[in-house]
């Protein structure tokens, strides 16, 4: 069997030495994801219901999923309005990972956040895949229908990209194709990287509210901080060496807009507070662009 190609060595020893706005020792890039309404559900005509929840469905397949849809609609309904006070209140700009259907469900939420100064980035149309996809024309369409629900809602053209799980072996291609400034579909590094033409700003989920519902991921609200905390304290220490990072905070709506996860977003934006000096928190449009300027091809 041949190998498949791979880049297991990145920058190896030789990181570049990117330099932040205000001397900051590492940029910090908050995502919340924007998936309600875009999830798998039978009563959408989709051939499942998403799996994937507070608890384990009971609900036999083919059948129409109404505890699941409800779990994913409090993200809307309910979570929304607390991470928009919340990063007002703190003064903190994200990027929202939108999903094309939840969007075109919600046009109005969608708008709402852009115009309190977010990054609307292309989720894709559904909460799913890309390598799901078995024609690169399917996912090219579907590329340019989620592009098009987020512009036609907030005013606001994404030119980000980043997909569930993994990227087909055809989307970076395509994203570099429709205009895409950056693909965050990696995780493979701290520094952002050219794959080509495209500029690759990798993401992680480490940091990230997910992490709560996995049976060996956080319970407490505390436990996100703690960890947060602890990578941020790290990255600072490396960019006070000379070679400044990035970290990825994910949050979603409907996970950390329960109230006592949300404790873990309050403390979150409160340790990004008290190291405000030392950090770059900023929308991941902007965090590309920076890199941009510095990393040669």
């Amino acid at each position: 069997m041949t190998n498949a190609p791979r880049n297991l060595l990145g920058y190896g020893l030789n990181p570049p030495r990117l330099s932040w706005p205000g001397g900051a020792a590492c940029a910090v890039s908050v995502v919340v994801n924007y998936e309600e309404g875009a999830e798998q559900a039978v009563a959408d005509g989709d051939a499942e219901n998403e799996r994937i929840g507070e608890v384990i469905s009971v609900v036999p397949p083919g059948r129409r999923d109404y505890g699941q849809e409800g779990i994913f609609a409090y993200g809307l309904r309910a979570g929304l309005p607390r991470f928009l006070e919340a990063f007002d209140r703190y003064g903190v700009k994200a990027s929202f990972f939108m999903c094309g259907r939840a969007v075109s469900r919600t046009p109005d939420l969608a708008a709402e956040v852009v115009r309190r100064g977010h990054e609307a980035a292309n989720h894709g149309w559904l909460w799913r895949p890309n390598a799901d996809y078995t024609s690169r024309e399917a996912e090219a369409a579907d590329l340019l229908r989620s592009g098009a629900a987020i512009e036609a809602a907030t005013g606001q053209r994404p030119v980000g990209y980043f997909c569930r799980g993994s990227q087909s072996p055809w989307t970076r291609e395509l994203l570099q194709e429709q205009g895409y400034r950056y693909d965050s579909n990696a995780f493979d590094d701290d520094l952002p990287y050219w794959d080509g033409a495209m500029l690759v700003l990798p993401y992680a989920l480490d940091c990230n509210d997910m992490k709560f519902f996995h049976p060996n991921g956080f319970v407490l609200p505390e436990q996100f901080v703690a960890y947060t905390e602890a990578a941020l304290d790290q990255l600072i220490e490396e960019g006070e060496r000379g070679v400044p990072k990035i970290l990825n905070i994910g949050l979603h709506l409907r996970i950390c807009g329960r109230p006592a996860r949300f404790r873990a977003v309050e403390g979150i934006l409160a340790a990004l507070a008290k190291r405000r000096h030392k950090l770059w928190v900023a929308r991941r449009c902007d965090i590309a662009e920076a890199a941009r300027a510095q990393l040669t091809r």
